[in-house]
């Protein structure tokens, strides 16, 4: 199953957090994960994506902990989960690894995740673009990262050698749907994060993505995934709301690579 296809299934079952949908606590979750488990990784499918040239960013020294936990809903069965390596916040980019475990309770997939950008939408056009509300922007058939935008993003210039040789731009193919499709609606759902095990604090978003895929020099595939984020509250708060999009890097590992602890 592809990730196409992991984000139709999508686990039930919430209870309330500030009024928001959320999961009861960190327990019962795949891999026996927990806020505050150390997640051990071997490093060996990222350092040979970032030398095929992808632009995952490699974990730093010493095994990182989990600071918080999500759940991505849609109200169908199976559970698309991340565990915060990195929130984000704070000056940092996000971490996390992302699970998908079937209907049937089986981990089916992991993709370690980096930010690579933020951006905030100002215009009502560019809100509605990264919705893919009109029919066109997220989910389109295919999207370019631009060598000039990474290097304005802050990318040097031996990682931007690395990654683009001596091309302008790298294309990413939608990884849902007709592929001959030049557009299919994207996939929009929930997020509900928890920051820590007993619930109080964390966040609730509404969230509007797709999945695009490239294939690397060694033949690995490397993802973006293009997330529109809508904040509904924080820590319960409904007052604390925004809209940002969200650029990230994913690279596919295998279960038997990742101890939790």
């Amino acid at each position: 199953m592809g990730w196409s296809d992991a984000y139709n299934y999508l686990r039930n079952g919430a209870a309330k957090l500030g009024g928001a949908e959320a999961p009861r606590t960190d327990r019962d979750l795949p891999l026996g994960a927990r806020i505050g488990s150390v997640m051990q990784l071997q490093q060996s499918p990222l350092l040979r994506a970032a030398g095929d040239g992808s632009l995952i960013a490699l974990p730093g020294e010493g095994d990182p902990c989990i600071v918080a936990v999500s759940q991505i809903r849609l109200q169908q069965s199976g559970g698309l989960y991340r565990y915060y390596l990195d929130t984000g916040e704070r000056d940092t980019k996000e971490r996390f690894l992302q699970v998908y475990q079937n209907a049937q309770g089986q981990v089916a997939e992991l993709m370690y995740c980096t930010q690579l950008a933020r951006v905030i939408p100002e215009t009502a056009e560019d809100q509605e673009a990264y919705m893919g509300l009109a029919g066109a922007g997220l989910g389109d058939r295919s999207y370019t990262l631009w060598r000039e935008q990474l290097g304005d993003a802050g990318l040097d210039e031996a990682d931007l050698e690395l990654v683009f040789g001596d091309r302008d731009g790298l294309d990413y193919w939608r990884d849902a749907g007709d592929p001959d499709a030049e557009f299919v609606k994207p996939f929009s759902g929930t997020e509900t994060r928890l920051d820590d095990s007993s619930g109080r604090t964390g966040l609730r978003q509404e969230m509007y993505f797709m999945p695009y895929v490239r294939e690397l020099r060694g033949g690995g595939k490397e993802y973006l995934l293009i997330t529109t984020e809508i904040i509904n509250s924080v820590n319960g708060d409904a007052s604390k709301r925004g809209i940002h999009v969200d650029f990230v890097i994913g690279i596919p590992v295998e279960q038997q690579r990742i101890v939790i602890q």
